[in-house]
């Protein structure tokens, strides 16, 4: 950290009687944990204005009457998938159309987010939609305050807030106040990675297992852990040295935290198995959406040359793969977010690669990418720089609320997901 950073980390004391005077004139003097909430929930109510200037011109729609209330419109799409998880579980049996072919069910979506909705709808006596909306905007709240403590770990005060800003006002970062399990992905993602940086590998466990549970975090956070445990046995051997009893331990617990997360990354396949008795249970599921089966790396592939043509489709696909390879080996801002989160930034693209189905949600799909927040901030200390990568952001949100959450019935039926 250079010392105009740790400058910036300082923060004057603020004497008891002049408290009140300073949080409304220094909102730099204020908490760390007042200036994120303050952040993220003025960057919420931006979007819960985009959300409703959004409901105001819907039209005809699958789920509700045209021009709906803001609580109504933010519980369309997969968030009706999520209620009929928690209100009626998962199906025993797949349900089949008249060919035997497996139809869209609950199964492709994952539980903790249902069982908190339906938990906390019973203790209040809300609707499980209400309840689930409630838990997804605290969630984002606590997920803010995560991230940047996971930041600080890298930078500075001032540059892990404005990370923390950039990922509030992400193009996407609206999907984290409605019903869906994305806030709640991201809290436990946050905590996970902020565990593993501190090597706290036992404290890691339960947040990765949430993580895996929420949303399908668990293969590509597996191999982050298990890279990372087996470089450090690689240095051991290589150093030809014998590790202390501290070490020993650390290693010990890196090596079972490797162990859970590879687990929990099966754990709902193996309980839609053990639930319906088809071992191939949620990947048929899954693949209903995609209208097809699944074939590692394929589908991008396809969608290349589906797009650009069978010269410039490839041409194309490898430059995104040369250059997303280069930022993270090479782009300065990247490299000073750390080894860690690095790595986790390469398994997660890798495993977008292999098994997403390339469509209009995969920008949804991207915030766990959020350590990039963080690399944003560090390409600039500028103020009309980081205020301007907020207002492209926030309209780039109204892009995605308006082109891909609001409903409009395609040429050939149905709309693009968001």
């Amino acid at each position: 950290m250079s010392a105009l950073e740790e400058q910036e980390q300082q923060q004057l004391p603020v004497r008891p009687e002049r408290l009140p005077h300073a949080l409304w004139s220094r909102p730099g003097a204020w908490p760390w944990w007042l200036q994120i909430a303050a952040a993220y929930v003025a960057a919420r109510a931006f979007s819960f204005l985009v959300f409703s200037g959004a409901a105001f011109k819907q039209g005809i729609n699958p789920w509700m009457q045209p021009a709906p209330g803001y609580w109504d419109f933010v519980t369309i799409w997969d968030g009706r998938w999520y209620q009929i998880a928690a209100e009626n579980g998962y199906p025993a049996q797949l349900p089949l159309d008249s060919l035997g072919n497996v139809q869209e069910n609950a199964w492709a979506f994952y539980p903790v987010l249902p069982l908190l909705g339906k938990a906390l709808s019973g203790v209040v006596g809300i609707p499980v939609l209400a309840s689930m909306t409630a838990i997804a905007m605290v969630a984002g709240l606590l997920a803010a305050l995560v991230v940047f403590r996971l930041f600080l770990q890298f930078s500075s005060h001032r540059t892990a807030f404005w990370g923390t800003v950039f990922v509030a006002c992400f193009p996407v970062s609206a999907i984290l106040q409605v019903p869906y399990a994305e806030s709640l992905n991201l809290l436990f993602l946050a905590a996970a990675l902020l565990a593993l940086v501190q090597r706290r590998y036992v404290s890691a466990m339960p947040f990765v297992v949430l993580a895996a549970l929420s949303r399908p975090m668990g293969v590509p956070f597996g191999a982050l852990v298990g890279l990372l445990w087996a470089h450090r046995l690689w240095a051991l051997f290589r150093e030809r040295r014998r590790p202390d009893r501290a070490e020993t331990r650390s290693l010990l617990a890196h090596g079972a935290l490797t162990l859970v997360a590879c687990t929990a990354a099966l754990a709902w396949p193996a309980l839609a198995w053990a639930r319906t008795g088809d071992i191939a249970a949620y990947t048929k599921t899954e693949t209903v959406w995609r209208g097809g089966g699944l074939v590692p790396f394929k589908p991008w592939w396809d969608m290349a040359v589906g797009t650009l043509g069978p010269v410039l489709g490839p041409v194309a696909l490898l430059a995104f793969l040369v250059c997303s390879a280069w930022a993270l080996l090479k782009a300065p801002a990247v490299r000073r977010i750390g080894v860690e989160l690095r790595l986790w930034c390469a398994c997660y693209l890798i495993y977008l690669l292999a098994f997403l189905q390339p469509q209009t949600s995969t920008f949804r799909l991207l915030l766990p990418l959020f350590p990039l927040g963080l690399a944003v901030a560090f390409v600039s200390r500028s103020k009309a720089y980081r205020w301007t990568v907020v207002l492209m952001f926030s309209l780039l949100q109204i892009v995605w609320v308006v082109w891909l959450w609001a409903w409009a019935q395609l040429p050939g039926g149905g709309d693009y997901p968001p």
